[in-house]
């Protein structure tokens, strides 16, 4: 049976200022839950790489970079083979002069080498004597080869080259004295000078012969060659530094937006740059590797006449083009004035180029 009974009210105790107040059932209080201790933190937390992943880390943007604008000159071949063909020719053609220059160094080495000094002995000199100032020439330093001519055979050599072997016959005595036959090792004409001062100190010598005004005008050619084809390959090298700053600057400007971007997000300035120096050292590596295509071309298509020239001549005279080892050289050099100049427009465009 249902009691009629009504609720129960809560009891009402009087507080300290004589109020009656209801008594609240008190709920239990919950206990935290226990903090794991392998919870991560909430919050920004600064991380720390080691010197290892730093490196890697490096390396992978220096790759990537690389490849990068690798694919975006390749990506563009029109336009990135006509930087290639400016490039080349401007560094093809001081190349060309270098090498027309040795073998101009090599015609002359063949004709210094052919040159000789001729020592009159008196004509009391004794063959023994002779022979014993031949013996101490040879062992100077300076001195490549010396041979001892008697008399008697420079009478028959005259004889052969003059053709006037019957006259000869009829000379009472040799008038002709005996020759040591001097071939330098040096080739300045102030070594040739002092050489053969040298020689003509010594007591038996009576003359001493040598054609200097030849070898002062080869020398005197050989040096204004070397310093113009120097001013040639340094005007070339400039040009060759404001063709490729200026395309790496049209790239600055192209990509303006994408690196203040990039700056905004914290990214430095080697960071920004190493994209552009990688398309200067490509742009400098393809115009050395298109030159010396445009050289070993030439030079082979050239060698064929200069052979038959040469032969006309009885020389043994062959033209000599670039090497493997000079190619390489070549194209090194073009690839250190390529990142030379995308260095010089990156520093200087970049400054200009600031996130506001």
């Amino acid at each position: 049976m249902k009691s009629n009974r009504p609720p129960s009210k809560p009891e009402r105790r009087p507080n300290r200022m004589g109020a009656s107040a209801t008594t609240r059932t008190e709920r239990p209080r919950r206990e935290p839950p226990p903090r794991a201790e392998n919870v991560r933190p909430q919050g920004a937390v600064q991380s720390q790489m080691s010197l290892r992943d730093k490196f890697d880390a490096w390396s992978a943007h220096h790759s990537n970079s690389a490849i990068e604008s690798l694919l975006r000159m390749l990506g563009t071949p029109l336009q990135s083979l006509m930087t290639w063909l400016v490039i080349a020719i401007a560094i093809a053609l001081p190349a060309a002069l270098f090498v027309v220059f040795n073998n101009v160094q090599q015609i002359g080495q063949s004709w210094q080498d052919s040159n000789q000094i001729s020592v009159f002995l008196k004509k009391d000199a004794t063959a023994t004597q002779a022979q014993d100032l031949r013996s101490r020439w040879a062992k100077r330093p300076d001195v490549a080869q010396a041979t001892y001519v008697s008399p008697e055979q420079a009478l028959e050599e005259f004889k052969l080259g003059s053709g006037l072997g019957e006259l000869a016959n009829h000379l009472d005595e040799n008038p002709l004295p005996a020759v040591i036959m001097v071939k330098p090792k040096v080739v300045g004409p102030d070594a040739l000078t002092s050489l053969q001062q040298s020689l003509v100190a010594d007591p038996l010598v009576a003359d001493v012969r040598l054609d200097m005004l030849w070898v002062k005008r080869l020398h005197q050619f050989i040096t204004v060659a070397e310093r113009f084809v120097v001013a040639l390959a340094g005007l070339l090298a400039l040009g060759v530094l404001l063709v490729i700053g200026n395309t790496i600057r049209m790239a600055i400007e192209a990509r303006r937006d994408e690196i203040v971007v990039v700056k905004l997000v914290g990214a430095t300035d080697a960071y920004v740059r190493r994209p552009f120096l990688y398309t200067g050292l490509w742009f400098g590596v393809g115009g050395g590797i298109v030159a010396a295509i445009i050289l070993a071309v030439g030079f082979w298509w050239l060698s064929v006449p200069v052979t038959q020239l040469a032969d006309l001549y009885q020389s043994s005279f062959r033209l000599q083009s670039l090497g493997f080892i000079e190619s390489l050289q070549l194209i090194l050099i073009a690839g250190l004035t390529g990142l030379l100049g995308a260095w010089i427009a990156v520093t200087r465009h970049l400054y200009v180029i600031q996130p506001r």
